[in-house]
């Protein structure tokens, strides 16, 4: 059930140091995209997904395939704040898509600084307060500050709350007066403060650094770089889940076209990245949630089914440390129910040079709002999800029953 192909291409090699000179530990960076849903690469097995980056991260063999992996909550801040806490929603103290992350929450950036890393985060915040009034797409919402106690416990931060500017995005933080358009595509910007970044070596401490990118995010009529080509939506491969011959399929395929191009320039811009990154890094990547994008005739996140919850989650370099693919189909592939929400766990681990071995054999999944947007999931739900199967219940205990 649910197993995805695999297609193996060659890797790239990294140029910068990734081991704290004075500690031994290790480089980590997570590299966090926002709607990507775990069946649209071309590892597995998605004809529409040019990702050339990503399959041959895949094909790495340092690299573990969490093929089962979840999002605790599929919604972006909902499981963002989850996966900086490694605490689930509510209890993280985001119950509401509006709430803030507590100012003292207790994140992977604070406990990475007590253990003597350098820690970074570049590009979408998600979490913080945001204006109710402002439109959720462009530069108002771009331009809401995130004041320095408010950063999750980062040493350095340069980014941005929201706005889905996926083109010239509105910088804040260290090293920037106020706000500061930077031009160009929002996945290279990211990128490349991140790689700029990790690149700097003056203190010789292991560095933890987290790349937060919005594509393939909508506004899907964004433009990409020159020389992404955005396939035409009649030729897209639907998925038989997707209703045919109606509004449904018409939006899929347009909105999937956009998708797609997204998803190929933000897969050149994680290569680009990794190619600047020492093989000695450890690299996470991965996605906050997915994306109906018509299947079951729905569209969007915050539902239940396999294209919201289901995310990548590819880790290069950690494969020794963690033991990964003991439960798994094979060399580089496991399908523990790994969740987003022990990215912390994972993390410290690494840090401190011990193994880390999922703890359970199913993850739980939930909706603790509903969020009130067009297309969203209209109902609070709880569940869980494991390599086999998966159960989900309504706020009432009755359960849903999803036809996948």
């Amino acid at each position: 059930m649910w197993k995805p192909g695999g297609r193996r291409v060659a890797s790239g090699s990294g140029v910068a140091k990734g081991v704290g000179m004075a500690s031994g530990l290790p480089d980590i960076l997570w590299i966090v995209t926002t709607q990507w849903r775990a069946q649209a690469c071309g590892y597995a097995g998605d004809p529409n997904a040019r990702t050339p980056a990503l399959d041959a991260l895949a094909a790495d063999p340092r690299t573990v395939n969490y093929a089962q992996a979840v999002t605790p909550h599929p919604f972006g801040p909902f499981a963002r704040a989850a996966m900086l806490t490694g605490a689930p929603s509510p209890e993280n103290g985001v119950a509401d898509y509006w709430d803030v992350l507590p100012r003292g929450a207790r994140t992977i950036g604070r406990s990475m600084g007590e253990r003597g890393y350098a820690t970074a985060f570049f590009g979408k915040w998600g979490v913080g307060e945001r204006d109710r009034a402002a439109p959720l797409v462009g530069e108002a919402a771009a331009r809401v500050v995130v004041p320095p106690e408010a950063r999750g416990g980062f040493a350095h931060w340069v980014g941005f709350e929201g706005g889905f500017l996926l083109n010239d995005p509105w910088l804040q933080g260290d090293g920037v007066a106020g706000f500061e358009r930077r031009a160009g595509y929002q996945s290279d910007v990211i990128s490349e403060l991140a790689a700029e970044w990790l690149a700097r070596r003056a203190d010789g401490r292991p560095r933890f650094a987290v790349a937060s990118l919005e594509a393939p995010h909508p506004p899907y009529a964004a433009s990409t770089p020159a020389g992404v080509m955005r396939p035409r939506p009649e030729d897209l491969v639907l998925p038989a889940n997707v209703p045919r011959g109606g509004d449904v399929e018409a939006q899929a395929r347009r909105e999937l076209a956009g998708y797609h191009a997204h998803i190929a320039a933000t897969d050149a811009a994680i290569g680009r990245l990794l190619a600047g990154v020492a093989p000695e890094t450890i690299v996470v990547v991965t996605s906050v949630h997915g994306d109906m994008h018509g299947a079951h005739g729905l569209f969007r996140k915050g539902w239940p089914h396999e294209e919201s919850v289901r995310v990548p989650l590819l880790v290069r370099g950690a494969h020794e440390r963690q033991g990964a693919g003991s439960r798994g189909r094979g060399a580089g592939v496991s399908d523990e129910a790994v969740s987003l929400i022990d990215l912390p766990a994972m993390t410290l681990a690494w840090s401190e040079g011990r193994a880390w071995a999922c703890p359970r054999d199913r993850a739980a999944i939930s909706m603790p709002s509903v969020v009130r947007l067009p297309h969203q999931c209209d109902r609070v739900w709880r569940g869980w999800r494991s390599a086999t199967a998966k159960r989900v219940f309504n706020a009432d205990g009755s359960e849903w029953v999803l036809g996948e």
